[in-house]
């Protein structure tokens, strides 16, 4: 129901209004009602009460990102984002990052082509001041130029950071191409030459121009009064008014006969080849969305997929391949990306467009279409999960859709999409005229793209398509119960959603490893879900897509892991499934080829990044001893090596040790209690308790490694700490990376928003059992490396030197409050908590426990930690430099 503002108040001199009954309160109505009312000047207001957490998500959608923009100041919508960071009228630089992180929240904004949109996440007693900095940052940003001369340097460092990455470069690419002449066609960040020219008085123009409150909607959702909610909405933003008329955009129309094929090659120093195409399609309102989404997902959406299974699965020819729509405001396109090694380009390119050239919907089965409709259904669903996701989720469907009624209209969509509706999108949208291409190769590679031009005209010549047209949450106690073996059962009832998440944790992982063997944790459990003795593995990918379920297995350096999620009315389906796969894996030769292939593509990919490179290598540059000395995804030449009998026999040792088996959600607790005893009474076999190492130190305190034709170096400063047994410390340097991250933190004050020096500043907190390192990381120009590592010893300094202020101090305890419930919203976020710190040997209220703790600390223990374990005497600096 929308209510205008004229309707939410009585007139008195008009005597029909007047004999109406009044309007009963918002919080009167439904609990589970959305509540959409729309303010006299035309500012549109959504409200949601969910008691689930004690949260609050608000969200500020104003109509203006880079489709707004004209060519001369393309990226002033990013710019403008960064900006009101740095200070509104009545806030000062960073201070209202500060006053939201103080009380345990945490806030953003995000920039997209069609929209800009503020939010945070409060604790629910704190929702008026989210509203009050969301809306403050929005229309009262100060743009002070020195400030702005400050921040474009971080926007160009963040230009270039994105340059860095293969996803990126084919991006900004795809868009120049597909989106040719409209203001899509500009990277949302902007050009160099574009940022580095904006002035304040151009965003302040800007700002006049567009941000216009009948093109605005705040959402909020949470635990919240919605009467209070509305009261506080019209007080903020009621008197804002409009200065000049709104008009809907233009759509980007689909050329009736496209000028592809196009393809383009960009070169550089990479390990792998990435590759992206694209087929322009209608804007998100359009009625045909619904079932291009569907189309994507049977061709490419999953490893169900036809794609997948063609060239992932049966040719090999690609590490990973995918397809899917992006839908904006005015136009569209389906990208399809692979990546793949630089000998295999050639032939899988013409094997792709042989396949895109002969592809028939009409095809698909009908469990291949069911389970794409389950999936999409899932997905729409399961982002209500948590509070962001719901707040993201119904403002979207508000502001682009016109309420909620758009995402019944999309599932009634999708229900009636069948073979002929999907034969007529494929043959209308999927065409070789069509198509737009980019390649990120090695240096090397001697393929052009005249070649795979060519390849495209004679595997897919333009003339074999056809013109569509001409066709047709209560959360009860948790329990925690022991079972035979030593194993342990928990039981985390939550009755929100009708889903069971589970998580099984045994000790082990890479500490069950000698350092030839380094790879083979990960290696084992990417190859344990590929088939079981009665299931292969396209077999249990089907399985699992038809019931919208997930499996998957991990290893870390002291524990592995299984894991999955399914809608709770198919435990009886998915339970089995799951004692196979820890009982009689098959590790069938062909499953390993598969993910020792999938292993050596991950680490050529980490090693194109640089981060990937610097997080890959860390812990055998600090540790030289342990299961923290090696490299957890192993070698190329290692992972290569490994056999299936070193699967088999690790295996056999790993999955013999005690486990815990956590379970949230929606559960028959009588068939998990029953299932778990049994994998109890099957699996586990007396053995020596696992000891956690305590690990050596390297001798060798800096490194460098370099990854040719970047524009970035990249920073890590660590110190040795304990590890999580001992609490008190462990509270405490929680309590000091809480001080030094986040946008309101000692290290993006200093070294970002004074200095200028980087993009990404951060700290990070690493602990095990018996061992940990706390962190310092920034990103920033080679030119700068001396600058920032003096940044970063000035700061330690300090806090050696000179006790925090106790606000200091409050803020950093608000924030692992706030980031604490805000990280376990999910339920698997909740199963996997408990599984891995009673598999640690920790109960499952460590966390609750390290909060209270340091709820205690000091600034004395600040100043005493800094002076113990943040020496330079005690550093390791790693260097990635182009």
């Amino acid at each position: 129901m929308v209510l205008t503002g004229c309707q939410m108040h009585t007139n008195k001199k008009n005597t029909a209004a007047a004999r109406m009954p009044a309007l009963p309160s918002l919080a009167e109505r439904d609990a589970s009602e959305t509540h959409i009312v729309r303010l006299e000047n035309g500012l549109t207001v959504l409200i949601r009460q969910d008691d689930r957490f004690p949260l609050v998500n608000a969200r500020l959608y104003v109509h203006a990102g880079s489709g707004y923009e004209t060519p001369q100041i393309a990226g002033i919508s990013h710019l403008l984002e960064h900006m009101v960071f740095k200070g509104t009228k009545k806030r000062g630089p960073g201070q209202s990052a500060r006053d939201i992180e103080a009380v345990g929240g945490s806030m953003n904004a995000a920039t997209s082509f069609d929209y800009t949109v503020y939010y945070v996440e409060v604790p629910d007693d704190q929702w008026s001041l989210g509203l009050d900095v969301i809306t403050d940052m929005a229309f009262n940003a100060a743009i002070d130029p020195e400030e702005l001369r400050s921040e474009k340097q971080v926007v160009l460092e963040e230009l270039e950071r994105g340059e860095d990455t293969p996803g990126s470069r084919l991006f900004k690419t795809l868009q120049g191409m597909v989106w040719q002449g409209s203001t899509y066609e500009w990277p949302i960040i902007g050009y160099r030459d574009t940022v580095s020219a904006m002035t304040d008085k151009d965003i302040h123009a800007y700002i006049a121009e567009n941000y216009q409150p009948q093109s605005m909607l705040l959402a909020v959702v949470g635990k919240v009064n919605p009467d209070e909610v509305l009261a506080e909405a019209r007080r903020l933003l009621g008197g804002l008014r409009n200065t000049r008329p709104v008009s809907p955009p233009d759509t980007i129309a689909v050329p009736a006969t496209g000028s592809g094929p196009r393809v383009t090659k960009l070169t550089g120093k990479w390990n792998k080849v990435y590759l992206g195409a694209t087929f322009p399609i209608p804007q998100g309102s359009s009625a045909k969305i619904a079932g291009l989404e569907l189309l994507c997902q049977l061709m490419g959406g999953d490893d169900t997929s036809r794609l997948y299974r063609t060239f992932k699965y049966d040719k090999q020819l690609v590490d990973d391949i995918s397809i899917s729509p992006l839908s904006l405001e005015r136009g569209g396109m389906l990208y399809l990306s692979a990546t793949l090694d630089a000998d295999k380009l050639e032939t899988f390119w013409t094997e792709l467009m042989a396949e895109l050239a002969r592809f028939n919907p009409e095809d698909f089965t009908d469990r291949e279409i069911e389970r794409a409709r389950l999936n999409l259904e899932d997905s729409l669903f399961l982002t209500k999960e948590t509070l962001s996701g719901l707040a993201s989720k119904l403002g979207y469907f508000q502001f682009f859709e016109n309420g909620e009624q758009a995402e019944q209209n999309y599932l009634f969509a999708l229900g009636q999409t069948g073979r002929a509706e999907l034969k007529g999108l494929y043959d209308e949208f999927v065409r070789p005229d069509q198509l737009a291409a980019c390649i990120l190769t090695p240096e090397d590679t001697a393929v052009t793209p005249e070649a795979l031009t060519a390849a495209t005209h004679k595997a897919w010549p333009a003339k074999a398509r056809a013109d569509a047209k001409q066709q047709a949450a209560t959360t009860d106690a948790a329990q925690q119960i022991a079972l035979p073996g030593g194993n342990t059962l928990v039981l985390l009832p939550d009755e929100t959603l009708p889903y069971t998440a589970v998580s099984i944790y045994w000790t082990g992982g890479d500490g069950d490893l000698t350092p030839d063997q380094q790879g083979l944790a990960a290696l084992t459990a990417k190859a344990l879900t590929r088939g079981t003795m009665t299931m292969s593995a396209t077999d249990i990918q089907d399985f699992l897509s038809d019931h919208a379920a997930s499996i998957g297995s991990s290893a870390g350096r002291n524990t592995f892991a299984l894991e999955a999620k399914f809608p709770t009315r198919f435990t009886d389906k998915v339970l089995p499934l799951l004692r196979d796969t820890l009982t009689a894996p098959a590790f069938d030769q062909s499953e390993i080829d598969r993910a020792r292939q999938d292993q050596i593509a991950a680490i050529k990919q980490r090693e194109d990044q640089p981060l990937g490179l610097a997080f890959r290598h860390i812990f055998p540059f600090l540790y030289k001893t342990g299961p923290y000395a090696l490299l957890h995804q192993g070698t190329i030449e290692g992972v290569e090596a490994m056999t299936q009998a070193d699967i088999m026999r690790y295996w056999g040792r790993q999955s013999m040790h005690p486990f815990v088996f956590a379970v949230c959600g929606q559960f028959d607790r009588q068939a998990i209690e029953e299932f778990a005893a049994s994998l109890s009474r099957t699996l586990t076999a007396p053995g020596s308790e696992y000891q956690f190492a305590t690990p050596e130190w390297n001798t060798g305190r800096e490194i460098t490694l370099h990854l040719p034709d970047r524009s970035q170096s990249h920073l890590i400063m660590a110190f040795p700490a304990p590890g999580r047994d001992d609490r008190d410390t462990s509270a405490r340097l929680e309590l000091l990376k809480a001080i030094l991250s986040g946008q309101s933190g000692l290290l993006f004050r200093d070294l970002r928003d004074k200095q200028g020096l980087a993009y990404s500043v951060t700290s990070l907190l690493w602990q095990s059992h018996n061992t940990g390192f706390l962190g310092l990381y920034i990103g920033t120009q080679p030119d700068k490396v001396d600058q920032s590592l003096a940044g970063f010893r000035t700061i330690l300094a300090d806090l050696a030197a000179t006790p925090l202020p106790e606000a200091e101090l409050e803020r950093a305890r608000n924030i692992l409050t706030g980031d604490y419930y805000q990280e376990h919203q999910s339920l698997i976020s909740r199963s996997r908590e408990a599984a891995s710190l009673l598999t640690q040997g920790f109960d499952r209220e460590y966390d609750q426990d390290i909060i209270e703790r340091a709820k205690l600390v000091t600034p004395q223990d600040i100043r005493e930690l800094a002076r113990h374990y943040l020496t330079q005497d005690k550093a390791y600096l790693m260097q990635v430099t182009p």
